[in-house]
C-alpha cells in the first residue's frame, strides 16, 4: 500500500456571488487562487444567471446562509486572507463587515456598486454600509466609478485617484488601489494609496473588450499573494501584472467578449 505525500497549502477565502458563465465571481476567485497555488474556499452570496454577453437574473442567499459559510469556513481552515466581491444587500454588507471585525487575516474588498453600464447596484443604504466595510479591510480595490460612489471624487488622473484614495483611508482601511482601467488612455495606471504615499503600477493596455472577471480576479490574486505572506506592495505588484497577462491573454468562449484568463502564469 502506497503512502499518501499530502501537500500544504495556504488558505484563502472568497464571499461573493456565483457566476454560471465562470468568468467573474466565486469561479473566477476560486481559479486565480488555483493559479497561484493556494486552497480556495467559499462563501457564496447570490447565484446569478450570467454568461459573457451579460446577467439574466440574480437569486441573493438569506443573510443567515451567508454567515453559515463563513463561520463554516472559518471555524475549520487556517484562513491567510479573503476577499469580497458581489454583496448584493445592505444586509449582507453589514454582516461581512461584522464578521469581518473579528478576523485574524487580512481582508481585500472588491466593492462591487456600479455595472458595466453605469447604473449602480446598491441602494444607499448599503452604499453607506460599505463605509464600515472598508474600515476593516487591509486594501479596498474600487475602480474609478466605485471610488466616486464611495468617494464623491470623479477620479480622472493621477491627482484625483490620489485625493480618493486619501479619502479612503479615513475610512479606516489601511490602504487603497484605485483602479485606472477606465480612465482613458494607452496606459493602465493603477495607484496604490497608504499611509506612507502612493505608489503607481503602470501596464500597457490591451486593444481588448474581453475584461470579463478582471475586477474579481485582480482582488482574488492580491488576496492569494496575502495568503503566501507577501507584503501589500509586492502582493499589488504581483497582481497587476498577473491580470494584465490575463487579459492579453484572455480566453475566447461564449458569444460576447469572452473572459480573463484565470489560469495564466502568474
Amino acid at each position: 500500500m502506497r503512502e499518501p505525500t499530502p501537500e500544504q497549502r495556504p488558505v484563502a477565502l472568497t464571499i461573493a456571488g456565483s457566476d454560471s458563465g465562470g468568468g467573474a465571481g466565486v469561479q473566477a476567485d476560486l481559479a486565480t487562487f488555483a493559479t497561484h497555488e493556494v486552497f480556495g474556499t467559499s462563501a457564496i452570496t447570490a447565484v446569478t444567471a450570467q454568461h459573457t454577453r451579460g446577467v439574466e437574473s440574480s437569486f441573493v442567499l438569506p443573510v443567515e446562509e451567508v454567515a453559515a459559510q463563513i463561520d463554516a469556513v472559518v471555524g475549520d481552515f487556517d484562513v491567510g486572507a479573503a476577499k469580497t466581491g458581489m454583496l448584493a444587500t445592505t444586509e449582507v454588507v453589514e454582516l461581512v463587515a461584522e464578521r469581518a471585525s473579528a478576523f485574524d487575516f487580512p481582508v481585500v474588498v472588491d466593492p462591487v456598486m456600479v455595472a458595466t453600464t453605469g447604473d449602480r447596484l446598491l441602494d444607499e443604504d448599503a452604499e453607506r454600509a460599505y463605509e464600515d466595510l472598508c474600515g476593516e479591510a487591509r486594501l479596498v480595490t474600487p475602480n474609478t466609478d466605485e471610488a466616486e460612489v464611495l468617494t464623491g471624487i470623479a477620479v480622472e488622473d493621477d491627482e484625483s485617484a490620489r485625493e480618493a484614495g486619501e479619502t479612503l483611508l479615513e475610512f479606516g482601511t489601511d490602504a487603497a488601489l484605485v483602479k485606472g482601467g477606465h480612465v482613458p488612455g494607452e496606459t493602465v495606471r493603477d495607484h496604490l494609496v497608504t499611509g506612507e504615499g502612493v505608489t503607481t503600477f503602470d501596464h500597457e493596455r490591451v486593444d481588448t473588450e474581453a475584461t470579463h472577471g478582471s475586477g474579481c480576479s485582480l482582488a482574488a490574486a492580491i488576496a492569494a499573494r496575502l495568503a503566501r505572506e507577501e507584503d501589500l506592495e509586492a502582493a499589488v505588484e504581483g497582481a497587476t501584472d498577473f491580470l494584465a497577462r490575463a487579459v492579453e491573454h484572455h480566453y475566447e468562449v461564449g458569444q460576447g467578449p469572452g473572459a480573463v484568463n484565470h489560469g495564466v502564469d502568474r
